[in-house]
C-alpha cells in the first residue's frame, strides 16, 4: 500500500494517517484503526450513557492496554485532527474518506462508502418541500438511515438543514443503524462531533431491525446495542422523552397490557429527568 498520508488530499485526514503509521507497528493499520473508532465512541458515550458505561469501559480499557503510553497520546492527537478536520469543513464524510481510502473497506469487508457528493444530492432529494412547516406542526422531525456506514448521508441531511436555516439540533431527530460495528462508531462519532440529536443502533437492519417504544422511534428499544449522542441528552430531547415516555406508559396502564414496557426514570447529574 501506498504511503498512509498520501491516500488524502486535506490536511487533517493527512495528519490523521502520519498519526495511525506514528503508532506500535505491531499493530496493523486496520486493528489501529478499528481501536481508535471503537475506544473514541466510547469516551463520547460514557459521558453521557452512564446505563452503559460500565460494560463499555471495560472495551476501552481492554483495547487501552494493547498500547503504550505514548500510542494512547497519539489516539488523543487523532481525535483531536477528526474534530478540527469536521469544524474546518463540515461537508464532507471525514472518517469515511480515510476508511475507503486505506482500501479498509475492500480489503476487509468489500464496503464501498457512497461519495458524499452523492449523499448531498440524496439528502436534497430525500428533504420533504415542506420541513419547516412539519417542524412546526410536529415540534421536530426525524431522519433514519438503515445502512448508515460512516454516516456520510445523515451527515449530509445536517448540513442541508444547517443551510436552509434549520436548526438540526433542535429540530431533527438523527436515527442510525449498521450491522457492522467499526463503521457504526464511525457514524456514531460523527453525528456527536456535529451535534446531531439521535443515536446509531448496532444490529442487522433485516433481521433485527430498529424498533421504538413510540411511534416516532425517540425511545429506542434498547438491548445494550443503542449508542446515544450528546445532544439526545439536551434539555430540549430529555424534555421531549419524559413526556413520551410518560404518554407511552399511560397508553399501556389504560390498556392494562405489558406490551409496552413502563419507562424507568433516573435522574442526570443536572436534576433532569431521562428515561431508559
Amino acid at each position: 500500500m501506498k504511503a498512509p498520508s498520501r491516500v488524502v488530499r486535506d490536511l487533517h485526514q493527512q495528519n490523521f494517517v502520519r498519526m495511525v503509521d506514528r503508532i506500535d507497528a505491531s499493530h496493523s493499520h486496520w486493528e489501529i484503526f478499528s481501536d481508535f473508532a471503537t475506544i473514541t465512541a466510547i469516551a463520547i458515550s460514557n459521558r453521557v450513557d452512564f446505563l452503559h458505561a460500565k460494560e463499555r469501559e471495560k472495551s476501552f480499557l481492554a483495547i487501552s492496554q494493547k498500547y503504550r503510553a505514548e500510542d494512547m497520546k497519539i489516539f488523543a492527537g487523532m481525535i483531536r485532527e477528526v474534530v478540527d478536520g469536521m469544524e474546518a469543513d463540515p461537508n464532507r464524510d471525514f472518517l469515511g474518506e480515510i476508511y475507503m481510502g486505506m482500501d479498509f473497506g475492500n480489503e476487509h469487508t468489500g464496503q464501498f462508502f457512497t461519495p458524499y457528493s452523492v449523499c448531498e444530492m440524496m439528502a436534497r432529494i430525500a428533504a420533504p418541500d415542506d420541513m419547516k412547516e412539519k417542524i412546526d406542526e410536529q415540534g421536530w422531525i426525524s431522519v433514519n438511515d438503515p445502512a448508515c456506514g460512516a454516516g456520510a448521508l445523515l451527515v449530509a441531511f445536517a448540513n442541508y438543514c444547517r443551510d436552509n436555516g434549520i436548526d438540526f439540533q433542535t429540530s431533527v431527530l438523527f436515527v442510525a443503524q449498521d450491522i457492522d460495528y467499526l463503521v457504526a462508531c464511525m457514524c456514531y462519532i460523527q453525528l456527536s462531533f456535529l451535534g446531531c440529536p439521535g443515536y446509531v443502533v448496532v444490529g442487522n437492519t433485516i433481521t433485527e431491525p430498529a424498533t421504538s417504544h413510540d411511534a416516532r422511534g425517540l425511545l429506542p428499544v434498547d438491548r445494550g446495542n443503542v449508542w446515544y449522542t450528546p445532544m439526545y441528552f439536551s434539555r430540549a430531547w430529555t424534555e421531549r422523552r419524559t413526556w413520551y415516555g410518560l404518554d407511552q406508559w399511560m397508553q399501556a396502564a389504560a390498556a392494562d397490557t405489558k406490551a409496552i414496557e413502563a419507562p424507568t426514570f433516573k435522574t442526570t447529574d443536572t436534576g433532569q429527568i431521562s428515561i431508559f
